[in-house]
């Protein structure tokens, strides 16, 4: 299953993509907010994001759809989520904007561990425990991550 998706013009598609995500991901969440450089990675990364998750509904694995389509669905959403308030500026729209896109990031990094999983695990009773661990770390740190910005932010 791992040689057909990475031989695949959409597997190679969707890592690329993918790869980009979590560094410019990882550079927004990471660098200070509201400057130019935050918006050009950040909407590097907002295309990236949709990209990939558009190009996972063309990678069928399990027998068609999926629980992994429906979290695209979810990414999708968070990624409006955090987009919307940007354009429209109504009242507390930064604080929607910050919320919504670290957690897309979170979330991007909890969907590569379910990918580490699903491709290099071959006994799925170990996949989701390994799956499950790996996702709750992720999301802990995560959490810890965007609690102590939005603390400097003024958001908490």
């Amino acid at each position: 299953m791992l040689n057909d998706i990475i031989h695949s013009n959409i597997g190679w598609f969707h890592f690329v993509t993918a790869v980009v995500a979590m560094i410019t991901g990882t550079v927004v969440l990471l660098n200070a907010k509201g400057t130019d450089f935050h918006k050009r990675i950040g909407y590097v990364y907002v295309l990236a994001m949709v990209l990939l998750n558009l190009s996972s509904f063309f990678i069928v694995n399990f027998g068609g759809f999926s629980i992994f389509h429906g979290f695209a669905i979810i990414s999708l959403v968070s990624i409006a989520g955090g987009m919307l308030p940007t354009i429209k500026k109504k009242p507390n729209w930064f604080a929607y904007h910050f919320y919504f896109m670290n957690w897309s990031v979170v979330g991007l990094y909890c969907a590569f561990w379910a990918e580490v999983g699903t491709r290099f695990v071959g006994n799925m009773q170990q996949f989701w425990w390994m799956v499950a661990l790996a996702t709750g770390i992720t999301a802990g740190i995560g959490n810890i991550v965007i609690n102590k910005q939005a603390k400097k932010l003024n958001l908490k």
